[in-house]
Formats: C-alpha cells, sequence, structure tokens
C-alpha cells in the first residue's frame, strides 16, 4: 500500500510523494536516521527509446524507480513501479545490475541507502502518461540523445542496452562505482 502522504495536521509526511506505508511507519519512529531500503530500476525499451520520468523531488530525468514492498519480488515491483509511475505496462526481460547507492538526502531531510536491482523491460502497451504524483512529465527519449541526469542512472541504461546477458555488479577487488549522495537523481 502506497500513499501520497498523510492528512493528519502537522505530519511532516503529508507532501511527500509515494512513499510506502512501511517507509512511514519507520520514518515515524525514527524520524531523519538513515534507512537501508530495497529499491528497483525499470529501464523500459520501445526499440530505440528509453522511457524516463522527470521527478517530483528532484526536477531529475531517470528511469522508472521504485522501493519494494515487503515481500514483494522484485520484478514484480519494476513491472508494478513502471504501471503506477507511467501508466504503460512492460514484459520484464531480466536482471541486468545489481548495486548500492551512497547515502541519499531527500528534501525532507530523511535519509536512505537503497540495494538496487535494476531490471531490462520492454514496453507491452499504454500510453506514457504522468500517472501519479511522482513525476513531473514522462517521455519516450532517444537512447542517443538521453537528457542530462546523474551517472548512477546513465550507468544503469547502458547496461540495460547492452545485449551480453551478464549481469553488472561490483566484484571483490573492484574499483567501487562513484555513487551521488543526494536525490538529484541517485534514488533508486
Amino acid at each position: 500500500m502506497r500513499r501520497a502522504g498523510r492528512a493528519d495536521a502537522g505530519c511532516r509526511y503529508a507532501r511527500v510523494m509515494g512513499i510506502p506505508d512501511f517507509v512511514v511507519s519507520l520514518r515515524e519512529r525514527i524520524g531523519t536516521t538513515p534507512l537501508w531500503l530495497s529499491g528497483v530500476t525499470a529501464v523500459i525499451l520501445d526499440g530505440p527509446r528509453v522511457l524516463l520520468v522527470r521527478r517530483g523531488d528532484t526536477g531529475a530525468w531517470a528511469p522508472v524507480t521504485g522501493i519494494l514492498d515487503p515481500g514483494e519480488e522484485p520484478a514484480v515491483a519494476a513491472w508494478r513501479e513502471a504501471q503506477e509511475e507511467t501508466g504503460v505496462t512492460v514484459e520484464v526481460e531480466r536482471l541486468v545490475g545489481v548495486g548500492t547507492t551512497g547515502e541519499i538526502t531527500y528534501p525532507n531531510g530523511d535519509r536512505a541507502s537503497y540495494l538496487d536491482l535494476t531490471f531490462r523491460c520492454r514496453y507491452a502497451s499504454g500510453e506514457a502518461r504522468v500517472n501519479d504524483d511522482e513525476s513531473l512529465e514522462v517521455a519516450w527519449w532517444p537512447v542517443d540523445a538521453l537528457p542530462d541526469m546523474s551517472a548512477d542512472f546513465l550507468a544503469r541504461i547502458r547496461n540495460a542496452l547492452d545485449d551480453e546477458p551478464e549481469t553488472r555488479f561490483v566484484r571483490p577487488g573492484d574499483d567501487l562505482p562513484g555513487h551521488d549522495h543526494d536525490a538529484r537523481g541517485s534514488a533508486a
């Protein structure tokens, strides 16, 4: 269950978008203390185009992302997030990346780090549109003319475009990739 925010007077989440109920419950107990959460990225492809959202919290362009609900399968979460945020139905093709974000500080002061599972998804049906309060815009972009966005999100898109079936992840001894540390385009 997701809520756009609680209507309770004085609730600091009354205007915060798309926060799952379980996170709201935790935040009511722990405030802005950092959380470790599981998230998904759905890189939605339709031929030479990728579907992106312009985030409501930061104004940055990004693939579809979201937090897994307790007990939810990651591929199901990617499918759900695509429908919730953009109104499109996708076929989740494969897992293309597993990684972590650095600590992200959101505009409301909440802090979180994510284990992100990135899925390559193929557009199946539906008209792409802003479908919830998490996005300002939804648009198809040519994969060779993407808007400015975080290096993390560009890497996730590149991994999804790669025809190699190997899932990308950091191995022991690898140099750790750089992470953005705020919500300007790096949240899962």
